[in-house]
């Protein structure tokens, strides 16, 4: 029996590889309360910068479905689709954040990536240019809830928001498609819905501990279902 944890894109049984059940969240659904994110606190005018890789099919969705979000919004302005590769965001984020800032100036407002990883060297030459911090621009993440990102986050240092992954909770939920499949029973079907944190909220859910862990007593149900105690 296979089971899967970010095998593709999306959750679910993966019949052409045989996978019993594919384990992640709906990356569309993450990609697309981040750009909303920028939409509702910009009010509605967010000139915005979107980051991806090209080298992850998942990463290129989450990056289109952000775009397609921003050009649903009349005010909002996609200013630049950057396709820079997640394995070099050490060398080429600084200097490509004093070069956007250069171009752009205060249209820079919002950036969206479809992960923290950008923004692990973005903030720091922001510092450098007397830009970001808890003013614009507002980075916004769709995807991953690094530590870094949460510690960015809880002091306001250049990341306004993150949509984190349930790390925890994933392996559990990957014990019990296991269970299911050994029982010839179908899958769950059950999918985490997209969690988005901001300084407003960061303490619950595990952010004290620089992580999203649902306090939902989801291990109580799980063990409940396989008659564990």
């Amino acid at each position: 029996v296979l089971t899967a944890w970010h095998a593709v894109p999306e959750p679910g049984p993966i019949a052409k590889y045989n996978v019993f059940y594919n384990v992640t969240s709906d990356s569309n659904e993450v990609a697309r309360i981040a750009a909303q994110y920028a939409v509702v606190q910009s009010g509605g005018k967010a000139s915005v910068l979107i980051f991806t890789d090209s080298l992850y099919q998942i990463a290129l969705d989450k990056a289109n479905v952000m775009k397609e979000e921003i050009a649903k919004c009349s005010g909002c302005t996609l200013l630049e689709f950057i396709d820079t590769p997640l394995a070099d965001t050490a060398n080429r984020m600084p200097a490509m954040t004093f070069s956007l800032l250069q171009k752009y100036g205060d249209k820079f407002q919002y950036a969206l990536a479809i992960n923290d990883l950008y923004f692990d060297f973005m903030a720091p030459a922001l510092k450098t240019a007397g830009k970001g911090g808890k003013n614009a621009p507002y980075n916004v993440s769709a995807g991953d809830g690094s530590i870094s990102a949460y510690q960015r986050i809880r002091s306001g240092d250049s990341q306004s928001a993150t949509v984190p992954e349930p790390l925890k909770l994933h392996g559990w939920q990957l014990l019990d498609e296991f269970n299911r499949a050994f029982a010839k029973q179908p899958p769950s079907g059950y999918v985490t819905p997209a969690h988005l944190v901001t300084r407003d909220n960061i303490a619950a859910d595990g952010g004290a501990n620089n992580l999203y862990d649902p306090q939902n007593d989801y291990q109580g149900h799980y063990k409940a279902i396989w008659g564990v105690k």
